[in-house]
């Protein structure tokens, strides 16, 4: 348990991430990014596939094609010198989605199976040893847990023939599994070595405690103490029954309160509430959120667990509808201080 467990020890022994994704904005070159990552100390990043696909289509003068693999491998091996110049770790490629649960000969599951062959081959180009997928928000694909298993645990043996892992994430939104409990459950069907979970303190906090749709940006239907108590003991079971080494990474951030509820329909492109908070609510740990994410990193750190701590923020600002970030080094900066913060405030908290 971290109860004793030194803050300074600690600090010196977590490697920090940074997802590329998380810092600019899509006008924001991919260089920039590494770079004010790198100046800020941090020693590996999660490359975000679309900022690959911005990049390459710089690289080569015209757009390319999220399935051109061929340009996207060319552009990813200078993205790998760019990281080893900075002394940069590729930790991970994300986010990877909609993959499982299709029907066997669909169109859909032929699709997902085409694009994992050239995932693969992009992690290879930029020299990465871990794909995060997320789980699946598709509508039409099977609830059934061990088909879900043996989707994955397929992918998984892909990914093995190169030693590559792959890092299951629950989307709090997602069709069939959208909390911890229920990816760690599909991880265990799977039982692959290679696949372990990718935990995400707004996933938690923000699926099993918060709620955008409700004017408390909590879930309604019982009282505080109630909603408080569930979600402490989900919190515990995480801490007593994951082990530490099927945990791959933790992702941090926190969550803006809505300044009104929303909808609780799909928007037009089907997205889900909780998908639409995630795509832009989502800040550094103390800028502005209010989700319970310190108790989660509390209860991932009483595992055991020493791993990656990534920064995965999107921050549209208190509205959502952007935040204009001028200094890209002062930004890495302050998230790598957030960072420092949470860990010593998550070790201080009573478990």
């Amino acid at each position: 348990m971290a109860d004793s467990l030194n803050y300074e020890a600690l600090i010196s022994q977590i490697p920090t991430s940074y997802a590329t994704c998380s810092i600019g904005d899509s006008s924001t070159p991919l260089p920039d990014k590494l770079r004010a990552i790198a100046g800020a100390g941090f020693g590996g990043i999660e490359l975000a596939f679309p900022d690959l696909v911005a990049y390459a289509g710089t690289l080569h003068g015209s757009e390319v094609k999220p399935d051109e693999y061929a340009r996207l491998c060319e552009a990813g091996q200078e993205v790998r010198k760019l990281c080893e110049d900075l002394k940069l770790e590729i930790m991970m490629l994300q986010p990877f989605s909609n993959f499982e649960g299709w029907k066997n000969g669909t169109k859909e599951r032929e699709d997902a199976m085409k694009r994992a062959a050239g995932w693969i081959e992009v992690m290879r180009a930029v020299g990465t040893k871990m794909l995060q997928v997320g789980s699946s928000d598709s509508e039409g694909i099977t609830s059934d847990k061990n088909a879900l298993a043996q989707d994955l645990a397929a992918l998984a043996d892909l990914l093995n023939t190169h030693g590559f892992r792959l890092a299951y994430e629950n989307w709090c939104w997602s069709t069939h599994a959208p909390t911890w409990a229920t990816v760690w459950d599909i991880v265990k069907l799977a039982d692959r070595p290679n696949i372990g979970l990718c935990l995400d303190t707004f996933q938690t906090a923000g699926g099993e405690w918060g709620d955008p749709t409700t004017s408390s940006g909590k879930i309604a239907g019982i009282s505080n103490e109630e909603l408080d108590n569930r979600y402490a003991q989900s919190l515990r079971e995480l801490a007593q029954t994951v082990p530490k080494e099927k945990i791959y990474l933790l992702q941090i951030s926190d969550a803006y309160k809505p300044p009104s509820s929303f909808s609780s329909e799909c928007d037009d492109s089907g997205l889900r509430p909780r998908g639409r908070w995630s795509h832009d609510f989502r800040p550094m740990p103390f800028d502005g959120g209010y989700l319970p994410i310190m108790a989660m990193t509390r209860a991932v750190l009483d595992t055991g667990f020493k791993g990656w701590f990534s920064m995965e923020i999107f921050d549209g600002g208190n509205d959502g509808k952007g935040k204009s970030v001028s200094e890209l080094g002062a930004f890495a900066s302050k998230a790598m201080e957030s960072h420092k913060r949470l860990v010593k405030e998550a070790i201080a908290l009573q478990s």
